[in-house]
């Protein structure tokens, strides 16, 4: 659901000629936000350089290996699944008009709203040796056991590629889809008079032109499916985010599962260098000149039922499929009377750590966007850029990293107010969910700066010289003009980062104090411990949460001011 926030701050933005200084205190903030950020990757380098020496000939002997092929492969499987759904779907909607068209255009970017967790653990109720397609296949066929009949085995790395794709597949389509209709029609119209077919109108052209909006749609894929633990783990691929877990937790062993936690921010920088890579030296600008826009080319008889069938098909995989489970389930099982003070208790400590840790994305994010809109420096850049990193670690990583800083803080503090009142304060962010609050700012704070940026570069910067001329100060400048400015962006990033928040398993699994449960571990503990079923309302009311600001995205999506772009060679320095 990050992907508009992403793809907007990929696109570029209007730089402002003039740089100001902005008072000390305002670049101490700066400066501090970028610390927190990198706070992590540095802890998490530590606990791996004092680890036992003999830890790592062990890690690659047993663990490394097996758990880098998997990683590796998973990523390339779902780069190429979820990809080829992405691309595909959204340029048929764009291109042309068929069966359906219409409501798949609103229908392809919900499965969203489903973890990929979530869907993991249906899949695995449906399609199982246990679950309800084989067992409705023997009952028909009369087999007697599996044996008798071969069927795909859903727990394997080819069902786990699938169940990240299908969930996954929309930050491509939509990235892909808001590029396909800003391509001027004329260009279309000229490779169709010189001969040139629908699919080679998609590859010479169209593809070409949307490729750096498709790098960031795959690399946030990639990212989120590198930060899966719940699907991978139950499908049971031994990816290097499980191999971390396992490690820490089960093992018993932080310094290895740090050693780990190293190796994974390989991929990330990869990842990251890649998607720079995918739109090298090409900057995507509105155009002012009068154009017209892709207008869909209807399709008649085999094909036009083929494309209905090629879009439906993700939607049916990755939403209608298990919400209808999900709603089965809880209605089946009357678990609507799951709905007492415990799970009432579990569902305000969700919303409660979400809104707050919403709360502070927001007002940093306004803090760094407004810094940078008042004096682009390279202070400033930089702060925005560290920003962006933090979405590139995946939970496990951050949580890794986060742990002995946070028992430092807390020691610390814990021993001054002991020196003070002779009295034990106890852990004062790991003991009351302030770690999970902090992850989640740091892991989400791209989305609301990336949001935020891309609100404020839509304004011409004419306006805050107007009022520097009028005398207004720099708080005046953020109060009366920047911040109502952004309200429409504050409240759409407001939506992805709360939805993110809830539906955050690996960071809030790590970092959660004992006793407390949100509707993501809730989900997880029951899968856990094989009766997901019991989970079923849990999940339900995690996907409808998240359908909320999914709606919204493809509403403002669907309805802005369709432009052209045109490609110019120029360096990019947006952030990832």
């Amino acid at each position: 659901m990050t992907v508009i926030a992403k793809t907007h701050s990929a696109i570029g933005s209007s730089p402002r000629t003039k740089t100001k200084r902005i008072p000390w205190w305002l670049s101490a903030a700066v400066v501090a936000v970028g610390l927190l950020v990198v706070l992590p990757v540095g802890a998490l380098i530590g606990i791996a350089a004092e680890g036992d020496a003999e830890i790592w000939p062990h890690l690659i002997a047993n663990v490394l290996p097996a758990s880098t092929i998997d990683t590796l492969a998973l990523l390339i499987g779902v780069a190429i699944v979820a990809g080829s759904m992405g691309i595909t779907t959204a340029w048929l909607v764009t291109a042309h008009r068929f069966p359906g068209r219409g409501i798949l255009v609103w229908l392809l970017p919900l499965p969203l709203a489903v973890p990929t967790y979530i869907t993991a653990y249906i899949y695995v109720e449906i399609f199982d040796s246990a679950g309800l397609v084989q067992m409705a296949l023997r009952d028909l066929m009369g087999w007697r056991s599996r044996a008798d009949y071969w069927f795909p085995e859903i727990r394997s790395l080819p069902g786990c590629i699938l169940v990240l794709s299908v969930v996954l597949y929309p930050y491509i389509y939509i990235a892909a889809r808001a590029m396909f209709l800003t391509q001027s029609a004329s260009m279309l119209e000229v490779a169709r008079t010189l001969g040139a077919s629908r699919i080679k109108l998609f590859r010479i052209i169209a593809l070409p032109l949307a490729r750096p909006a498709l790098a960031v749609g795959v690399s946030l894929a990639l990212l989120e499916g590198l930060n899966d633990i719940g699907a991978s783990e139950y499908l049971g691929v031994r990816t290097l985010t499980v191999s971390v877990y396992n490690t820490w937790l089960n093992r018993g062993s932080l310094a290895g599962a740090a050693q780990i936690a190293c190796v994974m921010l390989i991929f990330v920088v990869s990842l990251i260098l890649i998607e720079r890579y995918g739109r090298r030296d090409r900057r995507y600008a509105l155009s002012p000149k009068r154009h017209r826009t892709v207008h869909p080319v209807p399709l008649v008889g085999g094909r036009a039922w083929t494309a209905t069938l090629l879009c439906a098909l993700p939607v049916l995989m990755g939403f209608i499929l298990p919400t209808g489970f999900l709603l089965r389930e809880t209605l089946r099982g009357s678990l609507v009377d799951q709905f007492d003070s415990d799970f009432l208790a579990h569902f305000m400590t969700t919303i409660g750590l979400s809104v707050v840790a919403t709360i502070v994305v927001l007002a940093i994010a306004v803090l760094l966007v407004s810094a940078a809109r008042l004096s682009k420096n390279s202070l400033t850049k930089g702060a925005l850029f560290v920003a962006g990193l933090g979405y590139a670690l995946p939970g496990t990583v951050l949580a890794l990293g986060l742990m002995t800083p946070l028992v430092g803080f807390d020691n610390f503090i814990g021993t001054i107010w002991r020196h003070l009142t002779g009295e034990r304060l106890g852990l004062l962010l790991m003991g009351a969910a302030g770690g999970i609050i902090i992850a989640y700012v740091i892991r989400f704070l791209s989305i609301a700066t990336g949001s935020l940026s891309a609100g404020l570069d839509r304004v011409s910067p004419s306006l805050e010289d107007a009022a520097r001329t009028l005398g207004a100060s720099r708080r005046e400048m953020v109060w009366s003009i920047q911040i109502p400015l952004m309200r429409p962006a504050l409240a759409s990033a407001a939506l992805l980062i709360f939805v993110d928040c809830i539906k955050e398993l690996p960071a809030t699994l790590l970092l959660r104090p004992l006793n407390t449960e949100t509707l993501s571990t809730l989900v997880y503990t029951h899968a856990s411990r094989g009766r997901f079923e019991d989970g079923s309302l849990a999940a339900l009311v995690i996907v409808l949460v998240g359908l909320i600001p999914v709606i919204q995205l493809v509403r403002s999506a669907e309805t802005r001011p369709k432009v052209a772009v045109e490609s110019t060679n120029s360096s990019d320095t947006s952030s990832p």
